[in-house]
């Protein structure tokens, strides 16, 4: 059964090669010109040989309208309609190139230019090619856009960063900025930021002091202190403008500091009524208009720290016990008055004690004797009582 099989095959390849071969009619469209051959060869160079036709470097023959190799057999068949498309010059943006393909995209194509939709290109790349054509191609430019943390590739052929944006789907908008700005034009290093800005607006309130003024009451006890007027802190509201660019603050400025309420000065009264008090002290009954704690301490003519010994005072008379002095300010105004000191008796002021200063103080005289007896005892606070009647020259603060 096999060698039948065998047989069989044998005996049409030898009709086949006995058949004689037939005439293939062969159209060839060259420049509007048809050439017509008859010939048994389906070989493109060979029949472009018959009928003198040669192609140039950048020409190309086309098979039913697909380019087709010169080496490449057609199929078979008893007629053939060839087209021969001759090459010609395109200008490229002052580049020359020849070609034969058949449309401007295909020439791009051809030379390894890359077209992207954004590129402007005029005539488009659909327009076919008839002859020769001068092309005008603004090829778009690669752009890396930063927009916060983000980054994002893209091409334009935008004059300046606002086109790229627009073209890329992020205009700027409100406070946004960029870098370089909007209306520059596209940097060379392809890098774009775009800055998002916003600002926020506190507002924030600060209390003003207020403070006190001073002045004499005559409803008010000596050295003592009665709030006449209470004070109202003031109020102050000021708006702050925050600025962010991706999130970080940038600035802040104050932009006004509004007065709501003006602060109301308290208004204390210091006394100047006299009241006479009646008290016991060291068993000695004494009437008194003011009583003072003071700072004491003790001299004597030859204890009173000076290069040498003074039995004198300021007013006069001896330095001996029952004259006291006190500073200078004071004895102006107090020199003769009466007083009662615990554990000291009666005296009056009669001298100035020139280190008696920074507090209420007191220095209590005694001869040198009664210093070296009594004058140990003191550098303590004591209260001072002075004495009724009241003098009319009064110092109502005491400083």
């Amino acid at each position: 059964m096999k060698s039948f099989h065998w047989l069989v095959l044998a005996s049409i390849a030898y009709l086949y090669a006995c058949e004689p071969k037939l005439p293939i009619t062969v159209n060839i469209i060259d420049a509007g010109q048809i050439h017509t051959l008859v010939t048994d060869s389906r070989n493109p160079s060979a029949i472009l040989t018959q009928t003198g036709l040669i192609l140039g470097p950048a020409d190309r023959l086309l098979f039913n309208g697909y380019p087709i190799q010169l080496d490449q057999s057609l199929p078979s068949s008893r007629s053939y309609t060839l087209q021969i498309r001759r090459s010609v010059i395109i200008h490229i943006n002052g580049e020359v190139i020849q070609s034969s393909a058949s449309s401007i995209g295909e020439v791009f194509l051809e030379n390894n230019i890359p077209l992207y939709l954004v590129d402007t290109i005029d005539p488009s790349a659909d327009m076919p090619v008839t002859g020769a054509i001068t092309v005008n191609y603004q090829p778009s430019k690669n752009l890396l856009l930063t927009v916060g943390a983000k980054q994002l590739q893209l091409r334009s052929n935008a004059s300046t960063i606002g086109g790229a944006l627009s073209d890329s789907g992020f205009s700027i908008q409100g406070l946004d900025t960029s870098k370089p700005a909007d209306n520059e034009s596209l940097p060379q290093d392809g890098q774009i930021h775009v800055i998002r800005v916003s600002e926020a607006v506190i507002l924030a309130q600060k209390s003003i002091p207020f403070s006190s003024d001073f002045q004499a009451s005559s409803q008010v006890e000596l050295d003592h202190q009665d709030v006449l007027q209470p004070g109202q802190t003031g109020l102050s509201v000021s708006r702050t403008r925050i600025r962010y660019e991706d999130g970080i603050v940038v600035s802040r400025q104050i932009e006004s500091d509004t007065l709501v309420r003006s602060p109301q000065n308290r208004i204390v009264g210091y006394g100047t009524k006299v009241v006479i008090h009646t008290a016991v002290v060291d068993g000695v009954q004494i009437k008194y208009w003011r009583a003072i704690q003071m700072f004491t301490t003790a001299y004597s003519p030859c204890n009173s720290g000076g290069d040498r010994c003074y039995p004198g005072t300021s007013s006069g008379k001896p330095v001996q016990k029952g004259v006291v002095a006190v500073k200078y300010s004071w004895y102006l105004n107090m020199q003769g008055q009466s007083l009662f000191i615990p554990g000291y008796g009666y005296a009056t002021i009669e001298d100035v004690c020139g280190g008696c200063v920074g507090k209420p103080w007191i220095d209590l005289g005694y001869t040198d004797a009664q210093f070296q007896q009594e004058g140990g005892q003191w550098g303590k606070y004591v209260n001072v009582y002075f004495l009724a009647p009241a003098p009319s020259n009064i110092l109502f603060t005491l400083e």
